[in-house]
């Protein structure tokens, strides 16, 4: 029989689940869909890190999870005998003008003071190829911004839990032990009609990928957009942030509008060939962090949401406060991720 529940099998249900049983734990996924059926299944795939200043639980929380992804997706790898997609291949970011330099050069001392010697911040001249265009001539190079296949991902996920002895299964299973929820968008709706006020919603996001072989190449950030090389000889451009929409799958002329501005900042994308046009809900939490804890009023009953942009990116280290929380009962959690933090 298994230890514990875990619903849903998106990235943060199977990283907790993951973390769970390289604890010794059996633990049953149950998936009511499919395997990354919400955000989870999306194309994007960008795992970079917030600028190195203003320094605070939330981006000392995220630091420990980048810099622990490559150990954490190898154990993930060997285990399942799957490939994830993942690669710290690090970013280049355009810089506008002689103040944004400065701010970026001022940037790299804080990661020389903040990033443990682990990764690097720098400011670097422009030389052309497969970098964004810049005014100023100059770019941000970081060397701790990585990449996943999300939806690569998740399979290997599920393919390590059974491996350790777990379960994924569809459909509405018996719970079994302590639940954690890691539902998206439908368990913040849940819990907000649990308390009696709004904990976070729905964002939709549209992305697209581009037949452009840049594998080993840096990501890119330019105009607010990801651009992300993949292993699969794809370039992942994304994402918008919607609030308001009609059909939450559906592509639009939004996305138009990205694939136009990733050609402005990336020149080398131009008649790339569109392979897939992708759209969907991300779960955002009021407090914008991920909600991670117990669920109020309920024994036994936890949530781990809200991962909007930055679920994969956080993933590892949710895993390792989820199972702190819920196989031992210590609460290592950060305050601002807490479910207090949105009510």
């Amino acid at each position: 029989m298994p230890d514990m529940t875990v619903r849903g099998a998106g990235i943060f249900g199977l990283s907790v689940a993951w973390a769970c049983a390289l604890r010794g734990a059996r633990v049953r996924v149950i998936e009511v869909a499919s395997v990354g059926a919400g955000a989870s299944g999306g194309i994007v795939g960008a795992l970079a890190p917030h600028v190195p200043e203003n320094w605070n639980a939330k981006k000392a929380f995220q630091l420990e999870s980048l810099l622990m992804a490559a150990d954490w997706w190898t154990g993930v790898e060997a285990a399942s005998g799957l490939a994830s997609g993942y690669a710290r291949t690090g970013r280049l970011q355009p810089l506008a003008d002689a103040r944004a330099v400065a701010v970026a050069r001022s940037r790299a001392d804080g990661a020389a003071a903040l990033w443990q010697g682990r990764a690097e911040w720098q400011v670097v001249r422009a030389v052309g190829g497969w970098e964004p265009e810049s005014p100023s001539g100059w770019l941000v190079a970081d060397t701790l911004t990585a990449r996943v296949n999300p939806r690569m991902g998740c399979a290997a996920l599920v393919a390590a839990i059974r491996a350790s002895g777990g379960e994924v299964v569809p459909g509405n299973a018996a719970e079994v032990g302590p639940v954690v929820w890691a539902t998206g968008v439908a368990g913040l709706v849940a819990l907000s009609g649990d308390v009696g006020r709004a904990v976070g919603g729905a964002v939709k996001g549209q992305a697209l990928a581009l037949a452009h072989d840049a594998r080993d190449l840096p990501q890119l950030f330019a105009d607010g957009l990801h651009i992300v090389p993949h292993a699969d000889g794809t370039v992942v451009v994304g994402s918008t942030s919607e609030r308001v929409w009609d059909d939450a799958r559906a592509t639009d002329a939004q996305l138009d509008a990205v694939h136009a501005r990733a050609v402005m900042a990336c020149p080398q994308l131009a008649g790339a060939a569109v392979v897939e046009r992708w759209a969907g809900l991300r779960p955002s939490a009021k407090s914008r962090a991920p909600m991670l804890g117990t669920w109020p009023g309920r024994a036994g009953q936890f949530i781990a949401n809200g991962g909007f942009k930055i679920g994969f990116g956080m993933a590892p280290m949710v895993g390792e406060v989820m199972a702190d929380l819920v196989l031992e009962g210590r609460d290592t959690i950060p305050d601002g991720f807490g479910v207090a933090a949105s009510l």
